[in-house]
């Protein structure tokens, strides 16, 4: 039985940079990836403890009227007050990192992807070998961001200044992918860095 620590690929990018559209490629070539948002909504879902942690915080004011939290009203709060942001992450990150420890721990596929906006901002790069970096310039990721989510161009440069800067971000990357042409472009790149991920698996 093979007792090698499996291998851990971060994959990170700015918002807008096509992360998300890089994971898919990778799942769809049977690679598992496990998703930091997910896992971010996940421990803040209702009847968590950390949900009842932040009402408690910025009030009940952050519910919809399900009892759910508003991301969209956390997210405005906390991206416009360093202090709010702060306190926020030390709540929520540790949740999160142990349960990325243990999906990952559960992961089957010769080496998995862990998909993460934060990766290099946050204590997640420790869970990985290796950093894959989807690349594209601000310009770019505006553009896309306020197709795929909507909201206001403010937000999204707020997000963009709390994120690792891209300069930082490419030089610490064992990979990196330019991510400003076709959707195909991705595909015919990620198919390669996928073949060059297993051939280092199966040494």
């Amino acid at each position: 039985m093979n007792t090698v620590k499996k291998t851990i690929v971060g994959l990170t990018g700015g918002i807008g940079s096509g992360k998300s559209a890089a994971a898919k490629i990778f799942l769809a070539l049977g690679v598992e990836v496990i998703d930091a948002d997910a896992l971010a909504r996940e421990v803040v879902e209702l009847g968590q403890p950390a949900l009842s942690d932040i009402a408690a915080h910025f009030g009940d004011g952050i519910l919809t009227t399900e009892g759910n939290l508003d991301r969209a009203a956390l997210r405005s709060i906390v991206f416009s007050n360093p202090e709010h942001k702060s306190w926020l992450e030390g709540l929520l990150h540790p949740l999160i990192a142990e349960l990325l420890q243990r999906r990952l721990d559960a992961t089957k596929s010769p080496y998995a992807i862990l998909e993460s906006p934060l990766l290099l901002e946050t204590e997640q790069h420790k869970l990985v070998q290796r950093v894959l970096v989807i690349d594209a310039d601000e310009e770019t990721q505006i553009a896309r961001a306020l197709r795929r989510d909507g909201g206001d161009e403010k937000t999204i440069r707020s997000i963009i200044a709390s994120q690792i800067n891209r300069d930082e971000r490419v030089q610490r990357a064992d990979d990196l992918v330019p991510n400003e042409a076709s959707l195909e472009q991705l595909k015919v790149n990620i198919e390669a860095l996928h073949s060059k991920y297993m051939e280092m698996v199966t040494e």
